[in-house]
């Protein structure tokens, strides 16, 4: 099988995973090669992370294993979109979970709210409450906007800290990242996502 060649940043982002990070990595690359059987092994590692992060978001096991399906067969498909000199391979599995399972979460939102609103047509809400509703949503809009503008490697332990409410040691387990890192990142992230918000007053 004809080997790929790692940059030199590569190379350095990798030395610091952990012999089961590369492995989960070096297994999800053959897959993009089209090597069926390594499937069976990233499939193997990362099912249950990918489990957890959905269950964390949607607070229901069967709708979790129903995200957990989908975000394997999604890595099996568009394995070839994997960068290692990025990240490892478990954080873009986790940050694909992630978004499936708030995808979802959102989706059922909006119906709930359709149905309320129709719920609400014959009994118009007093003016306060209308404009506290329409500030709590615009402020809501404001920091998804800033949040969009960090990068993954930063906006993905913020979202697992604050909206899934993982410590510090649980976020840096859960991206297999050095503890002092992942603070790092979380520092640095909320730094920008304050600029952001104060900007956009």
């Amino acid at each position: 099988m004809r080997r790929i060649p790692h940059t030199g940043t590569e190379r350095h982002q990798r030395s610091e995973r952990s012999a089961s990070d590369r492995r989960v990595d070096n297994l999800l690359m053959r897959v993009a090669q089209g090597d069926r059987d390594s499937f069976a092994g990233v499939y193997d590692a990362l099912a249950a992370p990918v489990m957890g992060v959905a269950c964390r978001v949607l607070l229901d096991e069967a709708q979790a294993e129903e995200v957990t399906q989908d975000v394997m067969i999604e890595v099996w498909r568009t394995a070839d979109r994997f960068r290692p000199e990025r990240g490892a391979a478990k954080t873009w599995v986790l940050t694909l979970a992630h978004r499936r399972a708030v995808d979802r979460v959102r989706s059922a939102q909006a119906g709930a709210e359709r149905e309320r609103r129709a719920a609400r047509l014959d009994a118009p809400a007093p003016f306060d409450e209308v404009v506290e509703e329409i500030e709590g949503r615009e402020e809501q809009a404001r920091v998804h906007r800033c949040l969009a503008g960090l990068g993954s490697i930063q906006r993905l332990p913020l979202v697992l800290a604050y909206y899934q409410g993982l410590t510090c040691a649980e976020v840096a387990a859960a991206l297999s990242t050095p503890a002092g890192t992942v603070k790092s990142r979380m520092r640095t992230g909320l730094r920008k996502l304050r600029a952001c918000l104060e900007a956009d007053r």
